[in-house]
């Protein structure tokens, strides 16, 4: 590697490559890093071309330099705002099971004829001997 690049900095590369996995970004002419599939936005990314293509510029931050290796990890979303949390809905399941459980209609019955059986197996002249 020609310049050191740290873990943490922004740097402008240039889209080299791009496979199942990730984008192969170029950060000078004898450096590139990989920006793997799940750095490249927020959310779930199914193909990454329908974000990125071969010699478009891109913003990336570096994540981890192996010197040893000489791999560098890259993010595209790193370099965006997180999208806001959106207040989750509350599941419409359990609206039913409330709305089951107010009505007359249902399992009703079968709780009315649950209480008709046990009254029924306490009485002595139903019992078989």
């Amino acid at each position: 590697m020609s310049t050191n690049y740290e873990a943490g900095h922004v740097y402008t590369g240039k889209v080299t490559g791009i496979k199942p996995f990730g984008a192969f970004v170029a950060l000078d002419d004898e450096t590139q890093g990989l920006v793997h599939i799940s750095e490249i936005k927020y959310g779930f990314v199914k193909d990454i071309h329908d974000y990125l293509k071969v010699g478009d510029e891109v913003q990336v931050k570096v994540l981890s330099v192996d010197e040893a290796s000489g791999k560098i990890s890259l993010s595209i979303k790193a370099t965006e705002e997180a999208p806001k949390a959106q207040a989750k809905k509350p599941r419409r399941r359990q609206g039913a099971i409330k709305a089951a459980e107010e009505s007359t209609e249902g399992f009703n019955t079968l709780r009315d004829k649950l209480t008709e059986w046990i009254e029924k197996s306490k009485r002595e002249d139903l019992i078989k001997k």
